[in-house]
């Protein structure tokens, strides 16, 4: 009964969300990612091997972040288990998606890397390619996933060359429905938190996979992330 007492009002708030009129998306899913989008720096130079070590916290400065969400990619406001677009983001008030997705990675993205100590001086730039979050039927009924796709280029802050090529990351995070989602919202686990979270130690993760590892502790112990 306290389930059903919760399910009630959380049910009538999203159907009134979903009134609105909505726009068929036509954007085709893609056998292959996207290429970035032009990036206003110098010819890219190899100077990382992404084979690197997995270290904790990488000898990597980020100087700047840069997140860019393209004007081409496709919002859906259609209220379906899961809307044939590019961006779906319905936790923040109806408004401009792009900018909604924007901060959301940004907010991420200095997470990810406050951690990282002293080293080369880096332009993070981030091309999202999708974000796509649950809609209100989905949360509702049957949850699903958080599917979240985006470009990474490493730029030194200095001569403004790119480090390596840049690569595309898809990651996924299981995303809550019903009355799990409802009690998930009591503890404060929005999709927003979970998906800002997620998205931080996914970047930590892969710059340190290209990044130099930093130095050992003078402990003499080497701390990895390899087995976790």
């Amino acid at each position: 009964m306290k389930s059903l007492r919760l399910i009630a009002p959380f049910a009538a708030a999203l159907a009134l969300s979903a009134c609105a009129s909505v726009e068929a998306p036509t954007r085709d899913t893609l056998p292959f990612p996207p290429q970035p989008e032009a990036l206003p720096i110098a010819v890219p130079q190899q100077v990382a091997d992404r084979s690197a070590p997995v270290a904790e916290t990488a000898a990597l400065s980020v100087h700047k972040i840069v997140v860019r969400v393209p004007q081409s990619l496709k919002v859906s406001e259609a209220n379906r288990y899961w809307p044939n677009a590019d961006i779906v983001w319905r936790e923040d008030p109806f408004g401009d998606r792009y900018a909604q997705v924007q901060a959301i990675f940004e907010a991420a993205m200095a997470r990810g890397v406050a951690d990282f100590r002293p080293g080369r001086d880096v332009i993070l730039d981030i091309q999202v390619t999708r974000f796509h979050a649950l809609t209100e039927k989905a949360r509702i009924m049957v949850g699903g996933v958080h599917d979240l796709h985006f470009f990474v280029t490493l730029v030194d802050a200095q001569t403004g060359r790119r480090l390596m090529d840049p690569w595309h990351v898809e990651t996924e995070l299981k995303a809550y429905g019903g009355t799990k989602a409802l009690e998930a919202m009591h503890r404060g686990e929005t999709q927003k938190v979970r998906i800002t979270r997620h998205l931080a130690q996914v970047i930590k993760e892969e710059l340190a996979r290209v990044a130099p590892a930093a130095p050992a502790p003078l402990t003499g112990v080497a701390y990895s992330s390899k087995g976790r």
